[in-house]
């Protein structure tokens, strides 16, 4: 496999191994509901100290990643201030904005996203995907990056966003109409993006001109385009039910199925002859009903999922009309992600959240169908309060507004072939008017610009209506030391400490209900569990009591039989020989962490 180089990459190649972990400091004022860290959570800092901060909870947890990393055109002015304490790299890397001019501003990139995409990797579940938006000017660094981090059998498809909905006519050369969506799977075996749910303008060919009781069908082709000797079993004539005459296949074709299967075909009558059988040749009634879902394309229309003014405006109906952000991402195209890639009661972070679309889109999903699927924001900015938080916070408890609220519900263009079966496309109106008016106050269509346009229009006099839901608004907190932690200097409380050594002992996220702050008790992994004599009070782990002593370690071996422990603590008055003399598989784990080395499976 090729190798993407760039300058600093020694460096920064398992940066992500010594970011310090910060537990995650709740606020119930600023989110809604109570504070859990099992459910929403938007998190302000630094993202890659906040991805860090995730792992002793959610390593190998995450469903679905999207992202939306800074696109690195030379206009955005974003930073590169990761604690990298190599001389080297911090004399060219300092916290200077990247410009157009930087010489080395595709090298900074590439060292910002590495250990980010390192850390996202151990997030995502064996099963999971990861989406990033992208355009040209890093999508073929981005992908050699995934390729080396992820992968490169796991690459599933590079797919082309329609970001626009007419071209820019001053481009100077062509008229930048795309962006790309870029998606890895943690393992490509056991990923499956779920199917697209049908729309009426995908249905339209499927009729029931015989009154089926089973619905609707449209007809099939019978034949394939292989030889007689490549298929001899699908060779044979079928009798014709008027004439009674055989029917064979045409020259260089066979039939479909075998004799077997269409003769079940006919039992079930599932073949069509034509109106009064007067077609030369048969069809499969495929039903409606069997057909299921769509499969994801990788050309995804403005139309489909939305283009940049239609998400400039979902945040602008937000925010009474004020031009908050740049750079949204309309609510439709993470929906498109969410549907292929986020299964029910599932999990989607979102490490570059910017205006909070991803949770906006996760609680519309929600509400659509009853599920409970979850999100995990993360934004370092200083809006990430007032901009991506405030966005959750209005969407959920409704947001004053006076007008009319219009959701796109379909957008084709209009050629002199449309225009001549102009009646097909009011039956897709009728369609849509008849599916979705008693949504909305009314269903208008318009002609704008070579386009019909449907929406759906709600006048809102005082209050839009909130979608429900709740969230924990985090910050991160001190550096867990444990070299401090004898000293004092550093006491994080029982659960943040736990968190940490038990990711750091099985490479496992910790799961909170298991905890046990009296007992001692962290959790479990295949054959051993995990033990901490700890509390955050300095003159109690000073004395005996912090200690692991034989007749702790005879009380584990004696209510736990068969099973390894691992024991966390500050000092021990009991020997490895003497435990061994005894047959205790008790281990001894002494704080501060940094004296001891857990072996990973």
């Amino acid at each position: 496999m090729t190798e993407i180089s760039f300058k600093g990459k020694e460096f920064v190649y398992n940066h992500h191994l010594s970011v310090p972990f910060r537990p995650l400091e709740m606020h119930a004022d600023k989110g809604i509901g109570d504070p859990r860290l099992d459910g929403n959570l938007i998190i302000q800092g630094d993202n890659l100290h906040a991805l860090k901060a995730l792992l002793p909870l959610y390593a190998g947890k995450v469903d679905c990643i999207f992202i939306d990393p800074p696109y690195n055109t030379g206009n955005e002015g974003w930073a590169y201030n990761d604690n990298v304490n190599a001389p080297m790299i911090k004399a060219w890397m300092a916290d200077n904005p990247i410009g157009i001019e930087d010489g080395l501003r595709h090298d900074k990139w590439c060292a910002m996203m590495w250990p980010r995409l390192r850390l996202l990797w151990e997030l995502l579940a064996d099963d999971g995907a990861l989406f990033v938006s992208i355009d040209d000017h890093e999508q073929h660094t981005l992908r050699s990056i995934c390729s080396e981090i992820f992968g490169e059998e796991n690459f599933v498809n590079n797919v082309i966003w329609q970001k626009k909905y007419a071209p820019a006519n001053d481009a100077k050369w062509l008229s930048d109409d795309h962006d790309f969506i870029l998606v890895f799977a943690k393992n490509k075996e056991l990923w499956r993006p779920e199917k697209l749910a049908r729309e009426e303008k995908q249905n339209k060919f499927y009729k029931n001109p015989d009154n089926d009781k089973r619905g609707r069908w449209r007809p099939d082709n019978y034949l394939q385009t292989k030889t007689k000797e490549e298929r001899p079993n699908s060779w044979y004539a079928i009798i014709h039910p008027d004439t009674g005459d055989e029917v064979w296949p045409n020259s260089g074709s066979v039939w479909r199925y075998s004799k077997e299967e269409h003769f079940r075909h006919v039992r079930e009558n599932r073949i069509w002859w034509g109106i009064e059988n007067k077609n030369p040749k048969p069809a499969f009634k495929r039903f409606l009903v069997d057909v299921g879902g769509i499969v994801p394309t990788t050309i995804w229309t403005y139309d489909q999922v939305g283009h940049n003014q239609e998400a400039k405006r979902e945040v602008m109906e937000i925010f009474d009309s004020k031009d908050v952000f740049a750079t949204p991402k309309p609510k439709r195209l993470i929906e498109r992600i969410i549907n292929i890639g986020l299964k029910e009661g599932g999990l989607i972070l979102d490490s570059f959240a910017g205006s909070g679309t991803t949770a906006h889109a996760v609680l519309e999903a929600n509400k659509k169908d009853g599920s409970n699927r979850r999100f995990i924001l993360c934004e370092m900015e200083v809006y990430a309060d007032e901009l991506t938080a405030e966005r959750v916070r209005r969407v959920i408890n409704g947001y004053e507004f006076t007008g009319t609220q219009k959701t796109e519900l379909m957008r084709e263009k209009i050629s002199w072939t449309k225009l001549k079966k102009a009646g097909i496309m009011l039956k897709e109106v009728q369609a849509i008017e008849n599916l979705h008016g008693q949504e909305y106050d009314a269903i208008k269509p318009t002609v704008k610009d070579g386009e019909l346009i449907v929406t759906g229009e709600t006048k809102v006099k005082t209050h839009a209506k909130g979608l429900g839901g709740e969230f924990t608004y985090c910050t991160l907190g001190k550096t867990i030391a444990l070299d401090d932690i004898l000293t004092g200097e550093a006491l994080p409380d029982y659960t943040a400490l736990g968190s940490v050594l038990f990711h750091m002992a099985t490479n496992r996220p910790l799961e909170g209900d298991a905890v046990d702050e009296v007992k001692h008790y962290l959790g479990e992994t295949v054959g051993q569990k995990v033990w901490l004599i700890y509390r955050p009070d300095l003159d109690w782990l000073q004395s005996p009591d912090a200690a692991l002593t034989l007749s702790f370690a005879r009380k584990l071996a004696r209510e736990h039989p068969d099973t390894k422990h691992l024991v966390f603590a500050p000092a021990r008055y009991v020997s490895q020989k003497m435990l061994k003399s005894e047959n205790l598989d008790v281990d001894f784990a002494p704080l501060p962490y940094a004296l001891y080395r857990v072996e990973r499976e």
